[in-house]
């Protein structure tokens, strides 16, 4: 890449290929799964499309970003390599950083319910183990996901069909704050309706708040 730190360390090195605005949220968008190109530009409001197509050809120079044919005909999507997938960690741990800079709310920022697909599993990841296994539903507008807890952890994803125990409707600024636990679900009663089984999203919920 044309731009370096010049430093023989390994955050430097990393920088310089993640450093620059937009392409660590290219990477968040590309976590949820490989995406086209107006997939993209649709998920990142803000971004100028020739930076968008900059950013993508420097990710895809260093390794980080492939190209793969989108299923009918020839269109093209982009995916993460596996070692571009290797940025889910570090990007997890930033979102648990970054819990004291959500306080506040979102302000005049987008809000977007897609987003909370990556930020979900880094914010519920390592609670307290489920006594008992559930799929818990989390309905922000039309986008649905489902949280599965088992003694092993928590899994996130978006729904599959499966049955669901229980579906908490909620808007996204809600559901962030149960995930960090900086809002309990008693405290969030007239912002969430709850269908099903109250005790499974407890269960999700109540994890986030004893850690």
């Amino acid at each position: 890449m044309s731009k370096s730190y010049g430093q023989y360390c390994g955050l430097a090195r990393a920088l310089d290929v993640v450093g620059d605005r937009w392409n660590l949220l290219i990477v968040r968008q590309l976590l949820m799964g490989p995406a086209r190109y107006r997939e993209l530009l649709g998920g990142l409001p803000g971004v100028a499309t020739n930076l968008l197509a900059d950013r993508l050809r420097d990710l895809e120079d260093a390794g980080v970003v492939e190209r793969r044919l989108a299923g009918e005909g020839n269109a093209i999507a982009y995916g993460l390599t596996p070692w571009g997938a290797g940025l889910r960690e570090p990007i997890e741990s930033l979102i648990r950083w970054s819990t004291p800079l959500m306080a506040h709310g979102p302000d005049n920022d987008q809000v977007r319910a897609e987003w909370l697909v990556v930020a979900l599993p880094a914010l519920l990841a390592g609670k307290a183990p489920a006594r008992r296994s559930s799929t818990v539903g989390i309905a922000v507008g039309d986008h649905v996901l489902q949280v599965r807890t088992t003694r092993s952890g928590i899994q996130v994803s978006p729904h599959d069909g499966r049955h669901l125990d229980a579906v908490i409707h909620a808007g996204t600024e809600t559901v962030l704050g149960l995930a960090t636990g900086g809002l309990t679900l008693d405290e969030a009663a007239a912002l969430v309706d709850i269908e099903g089984d109250e005790a499974a999203v407890r269960a999700v919920f109540h994890a986030a708040s004893s850690a």
